[in-house]
């Protein structure tokens, strides 16, 4: 079945402020998770055993690619969110994944009596099923980018969501995920209401991403009161092998 979408790709007027969601990792990194930046120039990352993600500017130029590609380390695979710009001269793209990100205005938001809120003892079962059911990007301390919630069947988890980025103003759902003996009992969709409400009682918006591709994932987001806000791109390019500086 063919999802149809009626979002766009963001485009600013000439002189109007970025919306916070244009470039979440970097408002992210730049605000509310500045705790975790590592920087390089306006070049900026998490701790590689929080996660994957860096963010360039809005703007990026030569010396922001050269910062990127000094602090990823020469011949390195990094994840692109927030730019669509060309590659500079020896960069090579490895990933370009058509997705879609959605926001949560009027999500029907509600705590789950079944939910569980996760610890770090937790990570190495949340790492198990992530390695089992693959949402997305978990690493060790993941868990420290804010909630997560799980949901267990005779003791072993089955189900977990939790968020991720956290631009001002928003909260990034993420790593939602249940256990494939578990599907079809509307798990995921309660751990994300549940989320979703913990969000929101810190006066902040939910907001998520996937892939274009997963119709089924997007039904689930739009019933629960999720609209899509525009289509992005999940990109990912390898460093130059040799790094030279002016």
């Amino acid at each position: 079945m063919t999802e149809t979408y009626e979002g766009r790709a963001a485009v600013r007027a000439p002189g109007q402020a970025a919306h916070p969601l244009d470039n979440p990792a970097y408002t992210a990194l730049s605000g509310p998770h500045a705790h975790f930046a590592e920087r390089r120039g306006r070049v900026l990352r998490y701790p590689l055993d929080v996660s994957p993600w860096l963010a360039l500017p809005d703007d990026p130029g030569p010396e922001d690619w050269a910062d990127l590609a000094a602090l990823a380390g020469p011949g390195a695979e990094v994840p692109l969110p927030g730019t669509t710009r060309a590659l500079p001269d020896g960069w090579a793209l490895t990933q370009d994944i058509p997705g879609v990100q959605l926001v949560g205005e009027a999500v029907d938001a509600a705590h789950d009596p079944e939910a569980v809120r996760l610890t770090p003892a937790d990570v190495p079962e949340m790492l198990d099923l992530v390695a089992r059911t693959r949402p997305g990007p978990f690493l060790p301390r993941t868990i420290e980018l804010g909630t997560y919630l799980g949901i267990r069947r005779g003791g072993v988890l089955v189900a977990m969501a939790g968020e991720r980025l956290h631009p001002p103003g928003w909260t990034e759902i993420s790593a939602v995920c249940t256990d494939a003996d578990q599907r079809g009992q509307g798990l995921a969709g309660r751990l994300v209401r549940a989320v979703a409400a913990g969000i929101e009682e810190r006066g902040q918006t939910p907001f998520l991403h996937t892939g274009e591709h997963n119709t089924q994932a997007i039904r689930l987001y739009k019933s629960l009161g999720f609209r899509l806000r525009r289509t992005t791109r999940f990109r990912a390019a390898r460093a130059p092998e040799l790094l030279v500086r002016a």
